[in-house]
């Protein structure tokens, strides 16, 4: 039984590491936000390369999670599929079930709220995608047969292949 206590006081650590990341992610996803909108290209490279190293060294905690999941799954003769923080809780009794009820329903809040701010920016970015289209679209004029130029004594002459910049005079 000390040896399963172990166990649950390893995974409370790693939960308490799940929680702090989502929150770190939370945070990433406004600053994301807030750079599109200002148009900070070097500040979105350097927040996609501490994304990327965070997510290198966040691959240890998901191993030791399920890891310590296996190991509890086998101390109840249970599967890993079957061995979530529902089970662990009704397994456990005194402190260590109300830790894990604790951290059970801090996980599911901020798993909301991230799912609401990715959403939030997964619009944001269509939105912009969706900009972007209209304005190349109009600059270039795709999907138009021609372009009409009128000359200095207003007569109109269709252009069948027309340029980006036209310097005709």
């Amino acid at each position: 039984m000390i040896e399963i206590e172990d166990k649950v006081s390893q995974l409370l650590g790693v939960l308490d590491r799940d929680a702090q990341y989502i929150m770190e992610n939370l945070s990433r996803l406004d600053d994301l936000r807030g750079l599109v909108v200002k148009r900070d290209d070097v500040s979105l490279h350097k927040l996609l390369g501490s994304v990327q190293s965070e997510s290198n060294s966040y691959r240890d905690n998901e191993l030791k999670r399920q890891s310590l999941r296996k190991e509890l799954a086998m101390a109840w003769g249970c599967s890993l599929k079957e061995m979530t923080l529902t089970k662990l809780e009704a397994e456990l009794s005194g402190a260590k079930k109300t830790e894990v009820a604790e951290r059970r329903s801090k996980l599911q809040k901020l798993a909301e709220k991230l799912k609401i701010e990715h959403l939030s920016t997964t619009m944001l970015l269509a939105d912009c995608a969706r900009f972007n289209s209209v304005l190349l679209k109009s600059i270039l004029e795709l999907g138009q047969a021609g372009t009409v130029i009128y000359s200095s004594k207003g007569s109109a002459e269709r252009q069948a292949n027309p340029a980006f910049v036209n310097f005709q005079f």
